[in-house]
């Protein structure tokens, strides 16, 4: 036994917790969990929990169905707000393997383990950043019916509102209190939207404390007596909601992203990691942008008044929230980075931010050269005009986000196989159950004119 999984069993016992929560996420980024009491986590570290993986979505077929879920002891952490009458609780993610201890190829977080090891082969640590748009809601409404948000606010909003105001500190409080840091937290645009940015950390550790983060917003809006979502466009006449994150490189102690002798102060693998975000994120958007609904964010500009700055064109610039691509300024050279705009906050981040890390690893070792930035307001300009400048238009749609992937080498390089293949099939399944949907906006629209 390990040391850390001493730390565990020595602070379950100190502080006599009941119940421990073992995690991991489905393909689409749905978390799963199994309580296993205390006395049987030794037993846990070393054997694991099995589990039926044909019964999770697109971990395996029924015939291969044994799997085991390994408890990453690195990964604990006690929710001293949720233990009520019961006491303390407490969660770990886990890793998901076959019977004979082999990497599940279906697991999420291993194909995220996968990418960041073709990094470090490399050289670097991939460290991201994310700023996590949602919704607050008085009740999720009769199926299909109008939610009502919780406020009227605005962007960065002081609201009067009780619920809104004290429900971003206590969230805010309830995630430093079990390791997750948080920079930023603010009213967006919409009535009843709100953006909490946690502070950077290694991709996996990231992509950990989304799922976690998630899970925390959810309960303590409960508390409140109102629901979060993470719906990417819950209302037709609002922007949507978000996770524009930062990506960067290091080597070491030094960021791979800066060159203090560049007019742009952006180094050479900089520039070629941002060209690799750009030619493949067509590719990669229905990873980042899975959901019907996703793209609802992306391309709601058929609207007299635009009502979002969401990224629908392939580019790249320095101050423009236009374009898909942007590097931020910055004063100190280990923060240069890059803002990725397009992502939603429904997004399964493990997959995400592993094929974005892909695309930008790709564009390093074939040496992409990064085109002109975009400072104009790329909605602004006519199609004409983006055709002249080279700005492709991501997928409209998730049929056309998932036939420009099932033609990507480095998607199925990245996934994998067998998450690949999934992935692609059921967000076929779910295209052709929304596209058979008669919707009340035709209802509405033809019922009585035909």
């Amino acid at each position: 036994m390990d040391r850390q999984q001493e730390f565990v069993l020595r602070t379950l016992e100190e502080r006599d917790i009941r119940f421990v929560r073992l995690w991991f996420t489905d393909v689409l980024g749905t978390l799963k969990s199994v309580s296993v009491a205390p006395a049987e986590l030794e037993s846990a570290f070393e054997e694991g929990i099995g589990f039926d993986g044909s019964a999770i979505e697109g971990f395996a077929r029924v015939y291969e169905s044994d799997m085991v879920a390994m408890p990453d002891p690195t990964t604990f952490q006690v929710f001293p707000f949720e233990g009520g009458m019961s006491g303390e609780s407490a969660r770990m993610f886990c890793d998901i393997t076959l019977p004979d201890g082999s990497p599940s190829w279906a697991d999420p977080r291993h194909v995220l383990r996968r990418a960041l090891s073709r990094a470090a082969e490399k050289g670097f640590t991939f460290y991201t950043h994310p700023e996590i748009e949602f919704f607050l809601l008085e009740s999720l409404g009769e199926r299909g019916s109008l939610p009502t948000p919780v406020d009227t606010g605005g962007y960065f909003d002081h609201t009067t509102h009780a619920v809104a105001r004290d429900f971003r500190r206590q969230a805010v409080l309830a995630l430093e209190r079990i390791g997750i840091s948080v920079e930023f937290s603010h009213h967006e645009v919409a009535p009843g939207q709100q953006e909490i940015d946690l502070r950077y950390a290694d991709a996996l550790t990231t992509a950990d404390n989304i799922m976690t983060f998630r899970h925390v917003i959810k309960e303590v809006a409960l508390s409140h007596g109102v629901h979060a979502t993470f719906m990417p466009k819950p209302f037709t006449d609002q922007p949507g909601s978000g996770m524009h994150t930062h990506l960067s490189l290091f080597e070491g102690e030094r960021n791979a992203f800066h060159d203090a002798s560049d007019p742009m102060k952006l180094s050479k693998v900089g520039q070629a990691f941002i060209a690799g975000l750009l030619v493949h994120a067509r590719e990669y958007t229905a990873i980042t942008n899975q959901w019907v609904n996703s793209y609802k964010r992306l391309f709601p500009q058929t609207l007299a008044n635009r009502i979002t700055e969401s990224p629908a064109y392939v580019c790249w610039g320095h101050t423009n929230r236009s374009a898909l691509v942007r590097v931020p300024a910055y004063g100190k050279p280990n923060s240069a980075r890059v803002e990725v705009r397009s992502l939603d906050s429904a997004t399964n981040p493990y997959l995400a931010y592993a094929v974005m890390l892909g695309a930008g690893l790709r564009g390093i070792e074939q040496g992409y050269e990064l085109p002109p930035g975009a400072e104009d307001d790329v909605w602004a300009l006519t199609d004409g005009e983006r055709r002249a400048a080279g700005y492709e238009s991501l997928p409209e749609n998730l049929a056309q986000a998932v036939d420009v992937m099932a033609g990507s080498e480095l998607v199925a390089e990245v996934l994998g196989e067998h998450v690949f293949d999934f992935f692609l099939k059921n967000k076929r399944t779910e295209w052709e159950e929304y596209r058979r949907v008669v919707t009340p906006f035709e209802r509405e629209r033809y019922l009585g004119i035909m």
